[in-house]
């Protein structure tokens, strides 16, 4: 199972069991094929109930097991494709227990972050219908998206479209924060005006900080007051928390998410409390306008905080 799934799971699925990945880094059949271990041991790990809490609910979330290893999933990254290839995202913990060669399983810490049951994106906390932003008339206009159909099921259509943008030292062809250099943002904002109505940008900035470059910037600002979120994340395997926005500033901070891991979150969130609300004029927007996305942008950041 590819990691980004399991943190996807550890958000949507409402349950109080356990829920566990396993990959196999060598080929079935191939000498020393570790996947059928890795299953051996998520089985041992689900009869253990070293996952429970007194109420008998899970309170771990979802894992990944590999190589006797237990990894939460928000927190584990593929670093190579070969045994033991997996390692901990954020620099802050992500191995949360281990498997022994002989004994049941232990379990040396349990997240913090909320999952599954207890996370405010799981299936059960989305709504029926939220509100995006499409170009209509040339005019940004907030428009219906269903989320879910009438038995409670979430759509295939209702999922978002967000997507990573890098920055890299020297990107720039000036210094200075024109946002029209960014040729490439601006014509996914543009074809995510006309098509996705659920959108936004996650931006890998240098590491670990999430810093972009002055016209990066200003293009995902201009992002934002069309009603697209922004994410900054820091590039990499990042171990420092990315900072909150300054006053001025559009972006929700990611922590130490990877940018995949942030992508889901932000795909998540769109689907609980729908797009940012846009602007009547980008080149003027209002102190009210420019309130009302802050508000709903802390809204977000609490789940981000959280989760």
């Amino acid at each position: 199972m590819p990691e980004p799934f399991g943190y996807w799971l550890h958000l949507l699925i409402d349950t109080n069991v356990p829920i566990v990945g396993n990959a196999s880094q060598r080929p079935h059949g191939s000498v020393g094929n570790d996947g059928d271990l890795n299953i051996i041991h998520s089985v041992q790990y689900i009869c253990s109930g070293v996952w429970s809490g007194e109420n008998g609910r899970d309170e771990i979330g979802a894992v990944l097991l590999q190589e006797k290893q237990l990894f939460a999933a928000r927190d584990v990254k593929k670093g190579d494709a070969r045994p033991g290839g997996y390692v901990s995202a954020g620099g802050h913990g992500g191995i949360v227990g281990t498997m022994a060669n002989s004994g049941p399983p232990v379990v040396t810490y349990k997240p913090v972050r909320q999952h599954t049951y207890s996370s405010a994106v799981n299936t059960s906390y989305l709504p029926e219908l939220v509100s995006g932003v499409l170009k209509v008339d040339d005019k940004l206009k907030m428009v219906p998206v269903q989320i879910k159909d009438g038995d409670d099921n979430l759509l295939p259509t209702a999922i978002p479209k967000v997507t990573i943008a890098k920055t890299a030292r020297f990107l720039s062809e000036r210094g200075e924060a024109d946002p029209a250099m960014e040729v490439e943002l601006l014509a996914r904002m543009e074809k995510n005006l006309e098509d996705f109505p659920l959108a936004g940008i996650v931006a890998e900035g240098v590491s670990p900080y999430g810093n972009v470059t002055e016209s990066i910037a200003a293009a995902l600002d201009k992002a934002a007051l069309c009603g697209m979120a922004v994410v900054r994340v820091g590039r990499g395997n990042a171990e420092g928390m990315t900072p909150p926005p300054g006053d001025k500033e559009l972006f929700i901070a990611g922590n130490n998410l990877t940018a995949i891991k942030a992508r889901l979150l932000l795909m998540a969130c769109l689907m609980k409390l729908g797009s940012l609300p846009p602007v009547a004029d980008l080149d003027s927007p209002t102190e009210a306008e420019i309130a009302a996305i802050k508000s709903k942008l802390r809204v977000y950041q609490a789940i981000f905080d959280t989760h």
